[in-house]
């Protein structure tokens, strides 16, 4: 089966450790995954990986991505500098393409009033309070969040947020499997293994 495109969102000190289970999964049933920064030029995460971008966000649509993840990152809280993400991912969600943001990038998000009439979570409900967002009432106390095309979860919650993205996706675990490597990854139950593997 043919599918389109998933873009990791990059940019200097994105938390690299969020979205790995996501992408590592993705990819091994059969999504390619493109990343994508704010130009060409390479940059760093916050553990030191240095990753060359294989599109920059001026090249990106909606209508050629299955999927736009937007790590979190310190960029998120020191300015302005990530606000084309956040328009982007109005862009995506305009156009019915799912938007997974985690940690960080959900600030992003709420400054974008992305979050003001959808149910989400992050870190804390005061740090997303603090981004003066309209949506505090839908703040969910939840490990990951899915609303229509929207999938939010805190910095934590990396194995919970991959669980969204697959099940909003639709095609990289049926249910039943879904739970299994849930519980296999986030939990360490061994007997999930047998269920993943049937």
């Amino acid at each position: 089966m043919s599918r389109k495109p998933v873009h990791l969102a990059l940019y200097d000190a994105f938390a690299d450790w969020e979205t790995g289970h996501t992408t590592a999964w993705l990819a091994r049933f059969g999504y390619e995954i493109r990343t994508v920064a704010p130009t060409a030029d390479p940059v760093v995460s916050i553990g030191g990986l240095r990753v060359l971008p294989d599109l920059s966000l001026a090249e990106l649509r909606p209508e050629d991505s299955s999927l736009l993840i937007l790590p979190g990152g310190d960029l998120w809280d020191a300015g302005d500098d990530l606000a084309p993400f956040a328009r982007t991912a109005r862009a995506f969600l305009a156009a019915g393409v799912p938007v997974g943001a985690i940690c960080g990038a959900t600030a992003g998000l709420a400054r974008e009033g992305l979050l003001d009439d959808r149910a989400h979570t992050s870190a804390a409900s005061m740090y997303l309070a603090a981004t003066g967002y309209k949506g505090g009432e839908r703040y969910v106390e939840a490990d990951a969040v899915t609303d229509g095309d929207l999938i939010t979860a805190g910095p934590t919650e990396p194995v919970a947020f991959a669980r969204e993205i697959f099940g909003r996706l639709g095609d990289v675990f049926d249910g039943e499997h879904l739970d299994a490597w849930y519980r296999l990854f986030h939990d360490s139950d061994p007997a999930a293994y047998e269920t993943l593997n049937s």
